[in-house]
């Protein structure tokens, strides 16, 4: 078990309340003094997508419906360039990796980006064969359900968000919070100091991170088992949760979806990685 905190923020961005709470997680070790930290994310049904009402909403976030997510494991941060360094030295799978493919290089434990969807999976798949566990990318719905943390508003914290614990272009606010902080930058995962209630950090900005599946312009058809969208749709393009530091704030909502070239290396692309609880 691990102990963080997490907030609730009112429609300006003020903080309400705080709690202190507990995950389970595991500990995967890369070698080097470099480890990966899993959290445990329950069983549950949630609501995918956004209401009608949500401001900002785009049409691909509906039509809102319920699905049903498995446990599963999920990284606690995105993935440092430490970590991503670490494993591109382990031995090929399918496609070769640079070790250090980031922009940003002011901190070892800034996310990784300028990362394609293919390097994200070879990622995984080196992951995989030095670990034995079966690393993959989470599924569309599997994200949503884990930056969500049984919420149900935009973000995981309440009605808006603001600089001080989600990192996005602090000119483009939301709702009723007001202008703030533009960094420019990345920072360290974890930095902002605050997870949501199931203990990840940074699900909102700092980088948009891969999911597995093809791009849909809507949930018409979707599987409601939690399972990767992998039928249909645009297979060029895979879906990118979470916002950035470069975007607005209201990308950085939880139901918030972008359908990304899956050749991408742009600076404001990185990962999560998660793995299935029977394995």
């Amino acid at each position: 078990m691990f102990s963080f905190e997490t907030v609730t923020l009112d429609e300006q961005g003020n903080e309400q309340s705080r709690r202190s709470l507990q995950a389970e997680y595991f500990t995967e070790d890369l070698g080097n003094h470099v480890t990966l930290e899993m959290v445990r994310i329950p069983a549950g049904e949630f609501p995918m997508g956004s209401p009608e009402g949500e401001v900002d909403r785009a049409s691909d976030e509906g039509p809102q419906r319920k699905v049903r997510v498995a446990e599963f494991f999920i990284g606690r941060f995105e993935v440092t360039r430490a970590q991503w360094r670490q494993v591109a030295r382990m031995p090929k799978v399918k496609i070769d990796l640079n070790e250090d493919p980031s922009y940003f290089k002011n901190s070892w434990q800034q996310p990784v980006e300028r990362v394609s969807w293919s390097g994200a999976v070879e990622f995984c798949e080196r992951l995989q064969k030095r670990t034995g566990r079966v690393y993959r990318l989470p599924s569309e719905a599997e994200w949503e359900y884990a930056a969500r943390a049984g919420t149900t508003t935009p973000f995981a914290f309440g009605s808006t968000v603001t600089p001080q614990f989600v990192n996005y272009d602090g000119n483009f606010p939301y709702g009723s919070a007001p202008k703030d902080v533009v960094r420019g930058k990345t920072v360290a995962v974890g930095s902002l100091s605050v997870a949501n209630a199931f203990g990840l950090f940074d699900m909102h900005g700092n980088v948009w991170e891969w999911c597995q599946d093809y791009w849909h312009d809507s949930y018409s058809g979707a599987p409601a088992d939690g399972s990767a969208w992998l039928r249909g749709g645009d297979s060029s393009l895979r879906v990118g949760r979470g916002g950035s530091y470069y975007f607005a704030a209201r990308h950085s909502r939880s139901a918030f979806r972008i359908g990304y070239d899956a050749r991408s290396l742009g600076t404001s692309v990185g990962l999560r990685v998660c793995v299935s609880a029977s394995t």
